[in-house]
Formats: structure tokens, C-alpha cells, sequence
């Protein structure tokens, strides 16, 4: 019988676009960083965007039992058939080393956006008709429908950008089984000005979404939360920042909320394909 994938992932992973890179000059920095995470004690390594199997492959070759999952894999960009078969390659250099994740993305990054759930469905019967086991995937589900299919017909959840109210939620729909493995920004910066303002300067794109800012109206948040850039309340429910007892609290409220897993990204005054190697290491410490 296989491992479930929530006692295999471990409790935290770092979510990065920085290390979902395609450039080939940077291949061994990215595999360099991906063997230190796996040394820091992290259980598995989230790539930021619209990433695929092939980002995959540098850092599952690089290191020998982390996780390296998608985070996530649009449907409208990779057919069903093409993620089946390099799924398939990557398991059978590497078996159990890469997750696929995958989700819907938004209606303004893809032409054919339509009926996204009834598409993801269909994606899924692809995946099955092509082999792909439902215990090595997962979905980014926000709403309750999408949170059913994830329990039903995956090994779980990765939703991003949520609260510790909302993984309480999601727990409920999906029940103790499948593993619940929510994103986390973190902000290491103990000012409260500042790392608000760092805060929102990240969530001022995501609050263009409405799959997010649906996703906060439904959940106890008001359009005045919504407005010039969030208001503290939304950043706090949001984010965890300040020193060391502050971001543990925040952490540890997710996991008491139902949390398996916690994809921790680093949010920063620096590129989003930086890899913020210092801050990584910090929150090692922190969560040890």
C-alpha cells in the first residue's frame, strides 16, 4: 500500500517562483538550493506559477527525498495527456518524488477560460485514463466544490493565499484524509509599518483576482477590507510577520486550524525570482 502523501510531505515546504526557472544559467544555483532546503529539514519544495514537470526535474535530481510539487500547473496551458506522460517520465526516473499540482488559474492568463470547474473535471478523467494515480496530485481548491473534488478525486489541497478561519473550513469539507497543505507568506520584518507595506505591496495583484477576493467576501471579509491595498485585519489574517514568537504564533495557528502541511513564501523587498536563501534558513531555525 502506498504512503499517504501527508505522511510523507513532512510539515513545511517552501513555495518559490524563483526556483521554478528555466533558464539554463541557473541550474545549478537552483539545485544548490533545493539540496539546502532538503538539509534545513524542509519536506517539500512548492514551484510558483505556472510550472511543469520539466521545472521539476533539476531540483527531484539534485536532492534524494525532498518533494517537488507544482504550485501550480495551469489546465489551460499543459494538456491532459502531455502532464500524464511527463508525470510518467519523471516517476519513473525519480518514483514518489514529484506531486502535481494543479488548478485553474484565472480568466484574464488563459483565452479558453470557461467553465472551469466542469474543465478540471474533465482534466482529472484524462489524468486517470492516462495513469496518473489521484494519490500523487493535488488541487488548488478554494470554493466548497472545488474543495469536494479535491477530497474525491486527489490527495488533497494546496490553496493559496488563505487564512487559519479558512483552513478550519476547508478541513471540515475535506475531513481528516487528504492532506490540506495551504500557502503561507511570511514577512520577516518585525516593524509593523513596514511589514505591512511589504504585505501589500505583494497582495495589491491578487486583489485584481476575483477568484481571491470572492474567496475573502465569502469568509468574513468586507469590500472595505479589500480597498487601498487591505486593510491591517486582511494583511494580519493574511501573513505572518514580526519577530520570531509573532510568525511562530501565525504558523501555529494555521496548524491548528487543520493544517498538514504549510508552503512558507518569503515575502520581500527583492525579485520574485530571488531565492531567498538567508530567509530560508532563518525560518528553519524558527520552525526547529
Amino acid at each position: 500500500m502506498t504512503t499517504p502523501l501527508k505522511e510523507t510531505i513532512g510539515r513545511y515546504g517552501a513555495w518559490s517562483l524563483g526556483l521554478r526557472s528555466e533558464d539554463p544559467a541557473r541550474r545549478g544555483e537552483l539545485a544548490e538550493a533545493a539540496a539546502e532546503l532538503e538539509e534545513l529539514g524542509y519536506g517539500a519544495v512548492w514551484l510558483g506559477g505556472n510550472s511543469a514537470a520539466r521545472n521539476a526535474v533539476p531540483l527531484v535530481e539534485a536532492t534524494s527525498g525532498i518533494a517537488v510539487g507544482t504550485s501550480i500547473q495551469s489546465i489551460w496551458e499543459h494538456e491532459a495527456d502531455a502532464a500524464a506522460a511527463d508525470f510518467t517520465e519523471l516517476e519513473a526516473a525519480r518514483p514518489g518524488r514529484f506531486v502535481l499540482g494543479l488548478g485553474v488559474s484565472h480568466a484574464g492568463f488563459a483565452q479558453q477560460y470557461h467553465r472551469p470547474y466542469s474543465a478540471l473535471v474533465s482534466y482529472l478523467d484524462g489524468l486517470d485514463a492516462a495513469g496518473v494515480p489521484a494519490d500523487r496530485r493535488v488541487l488548488a481548491a478554494l470554493g466548497p466544490r472545488s474543495l469536494r473534488l479535491a477530497r474525491e478525486r486527489s490527495a488533497g489541497t494546496i490553496p493559496y493565499l488563505v487564512t487559519a478561519e479558512y483552513t478550519a473550513h476547508a478541513r471540515e469539507i475535506l475531513g481528516e484524509g487528504p492532506l490540506l497543505a495551504p500557502e503561507l507568506g511570511v514577512v520577516l520584518e518585525r516593524d509593523p509599518a513596514r511589514a505591512r507595506a511589504l504585505a501589500r505591496a505583494f497582495l495589491s495583484f491578487y486583489l485584481t483576482l476575483p477568484n481571491y477576493t470572492g474567496n475573502f467576501l465569502r469568509h468574513g471579509f468586507t469590500e472595505d477590507d479589500l480597498a487601498d491595498g487591505g486593510s491591517d485585519r486582511l494583511v494580519d489574517a493574511l501573513f505572518a510577520w514580526g519577530d520570531e514568537d509573532r510568525i511562530h504564533e501565525r504558523i501555529t495557528a494555521f496548524r491548528q486550524a487543520g493544517a498538514d502541511h504549510l508552503a512558507l513564501q518569503v515575502i520581500d523587498d527583492g525579485p520574485q525570482d530571488a531565492l531567498p536563501r538567508e530567509a530560508w534558513r532563518r525560518l528553519a531555525d524558527l520552525l526547529a
